[in-house]
């Protein structure tokens, strides 16, 4: 059974050592729903520091080093992979949640974990695991975040997985907002493609699946957009795929590059970069705080349940920035995303995954010996599930010199 909020408060360290004092509608770490696995809580961190903590030392979050975020490793040291974006996005959310009144800790462990799940290569490497995948209820990387964090992590003595409160992993589940109910997106219209791994979570512990998630969650959500659009506008200006020129006209992008030279006057190209990109970072928080601070004041919130219980997101940009921001993502994904540099690797990375993937289902046998023990213990779906973690879990560069053993009959 879960542990209780009851047996949490009998934690040694108060409310004073756990930091600033708190909104009404932020998560109390006093209030906590709990653990699923019981077990008694430190004395010195809140449980949502003890999550922060869990996940930065898990060997997924090392492995996100070498991930692809659009570049694959071997492409420059320069761009940023999962780790430094996920860095980026904690900095942001810690930056809101602070100036919110909201609860830092678990606003950070919630900008740290949505990666874990992602295949190597990125979004191409999902696409190819989910095809591979098809018959045997598909792949998707938010329900692969789960699965590592309350199974495939093995560090504990007594239970699989993390066991990370229920705050946390209901903001990694819900990450882009409810999944069931008429809030849902609509491709989420019914629990049938819920995928199996939160359906057989919630039957255990109910993370209400048609609800918003909490504030510090929806912080979470909305940092990885501001991030993604800034590191990405950084990287590809860097890499050449696109010029200044190009964004001039880009709602959000040019004004913040016009607004830098209006300010200091000619700058070298990696200093206008780098001070247009703080711009765009600074204009999208400002929009949020002041955007969210109104919202809260018209719901009249005092508590992160009846923030949940709202019909719309509290945390969230104002109509400009999120149209501005809507037509940065589409300069993105056609000259960056869809960049002929950037397709040719997507294009090799899928045939890696799917190649991979067909061979180690048909010959477990050559997989590692502890991987092999597992596969061949279960049916073919179950094996198919098992290769998909090992598939999902590899870094790029390991996917790569793994292919070339497999299918070079000159390396070994």
């Amino acid at each position: 059974m879960p542990t209780t909020p009851a047996d949490l408060r009998l934690s040694p360290a108060g409310p004073e050592q756990f930091g600033a004092v708190l909104a009404p509608y932020a998560c109390d770490p006093l209030a906590t729903r709990g653990r699923l696995h019981d077990e008694p809580e430190s004395g010195y961190r809140s449980c949502y520091q003890r999550d922060r903590d869990r996940i930065i030392h898990s060997s997924a979050f090392r492995r996100l080093k070498h991930k692809t975020q659009v570049f694959v490793y071997h492409e420059g040291d320069y761009y940023r992979t999962r780790l430094t974006h996920s860095l980026e996005v904690a900095q942001i959310a810690r930056t809101v949640a602070r100036a919110l009144g909201l609860n830092e800790d678990l606003a950070e462990a919630l900008a740290l974990a949505p990666d874990f799940g992602h295949t190597p290569f990125g979004h191409a490497g999902e696409e190819a695991l989910d095809a591979a995948m098809a018959q045997f209820g598909g792949f998707d990387h938010n329900a692969q975040t789960l699965r590592i964090l309350t199974k495939l992590e093995e560090h504990y003595p007594t239970f699989d997985g993390l066991n990370l409160t229920w705050e946390t992993l209901e903001g990694v589940v819900k990450h882009n907002g409810p999944l069931t109910g008429h809030h849902a997106d609509s491709a989420r219209e019914s629990t049938a493609v819920i995928p199996a791994a939160i359906q057989e979570y919630v039957a255990d512990h109910d993370l209400e699946l048609d609800t918003y998630a909490g504030p510090e969650a929806q912080v979470a959500a909305i940092s990885d957009d501001i991030a993604y659009n800034s590191h990405d506008i950084d990287d590809g200006l860097r890499a050449g795929l696109f010029d200044l020129d190009d964004v001039a006209d880009v709602p959000l992008v040019g004004p913040a590059f016009r607004a830098v030279t209006e300010e200091y006057g000619a700058l070298d190209r990696p200093r206008l970069i780098h001070a247009g990109i703080s711009q765009i970072i600074g204009t999208m928080v400002s929009d949020v705080l002041t955007e969210t601070r109104r919202r809260l004041a018209e719901a009249d919130v005092g508590s992160p349940q009846e923030v949940r219980a709202l019909d719309h997101a509290v945390v969230a940009f104002s109509p400009e920035i999120h149209e501005s921001d809507r037509a940065v993502k589409a300069f993105l994904y056609e000259n960056m995303y869809r960049h002929h540099r950037v397709n040719r690797m997507t294009s090799k990375a899928r045939r890696v995954v799917a190649q991979m993937f067909e061979l180690l289902f048909h010959e477990p046998e050559l997989l590692p010996t502890e991987w092999r023990a597992r596969a061949e213990a279960k049916d073919e779906a179950g094996r198919a599930r098992m290769i998909a973690d090992y598939i999902a879990g590899m870094t790029d560069r390991y996917a790569l010199e793994l292919h070339r053993k497999l299918f070079d009959p000159e390396v070994i």
